[in-house]
């Protein structure tokens, strides 16, 4: 039987159930950090120890935290859907929740890349150390889309989503582009659901659900209400 496409945007509200804290909890602070002194080009060049220690620690709580309900019930859709995963966020939750099929958007924490080629791209579940050095000699920085910086994969998300057939958005705050823009390349006319605690503005948005709820909760009525379209 063909399977409809499912295209899920995930953004940093179903981590957090996960435990994995966002910046925009905290006024602009992550972790205590402002985003300008960890996660930009700027920073890095500045000190790159701190920026490295910062991911360090970041990859350890990633490493350390569980997928919950809402990645668990996301991957479960796989038997009913075509489903693509694009995420915004950085973890392993998704691949962990048995997601076999998700773009990141914004890199991964559990990846590091040469500071001069972005394609020379390296697992790394430890600690990236100053001094650590990729194939061609640059440092290893964390593989991760820091602001200011370009979105590559983006130009492969674009195509993913004009095909689907439906599009849901799960914790994510609709302000980061060019990621908050896939809605709009979403079809008029087919179904669009969003999950989110707090549901952003989407007045200019066709046939969109709102499931006001946090993702582990809203991510089960998702599922229903899917499959009663299926």
């Amino acid at each position: 039987m063909h399977k409809k496409k499912l295209v899920v945007l995930t953004g940093a509200g179903i981590s957090a159930e996960s435990g994995l804290r966002t910046f925009r909890d905290s006024d602009g602070l992550w972790e205590g950090y402002q985003i300008e002194d960890v996660a930009t080009p700027h920073a890095w060049r500045k000190n790159p120890q701190l920026v490295l220690d910062f991911y360090n620690y970041r990859r350890k709580d990633v490493l350390n935290a569980q997928p919950n309900a809402a990645h668990i019930g996301l991957a479960e859709l796989e038997n009913d859907f075509d489903v693509t995963i694009i995420t915004q966020n950085i973890d392993d939750l998704h691949e962990r929740g048995g997601s076999t099929n998700i773009l990141h958007l914004h890199g991964q924490i559990l990846k590091m890349r040469s500071e001069r080629d972005e394609h020379l791209i390296y697992d790394i579940k430890g600690d990236i150390m100053l001094g650590d050095k990729a194939e061609d000699g640059a440092q290893l920085r964390p593989h991760i889309v820091w602001f200011e910086e370009a979105v590559p994969m983006i130009e492969e998300a674009v195509p993913i989503v004009e095909q689907a057939d439906f599009f849901a958005v799960v914790g994510t705050s609709l302000v980061v582009y060019p990621a908050a823009g896939l809605i709009t390349v979403a079809a008029d006319a087919i179904p669009k659901f969003i999950v989110d605690k707090k549901i952003p503005y989407t007045s200019a948005i066709h046939n969109v659900t709102a499931i006001e709820k946090p993702a582990t909760e809203g991510v089960r009525d998702l599922r229903e209400l899917l499959l009663r379209l299926k």
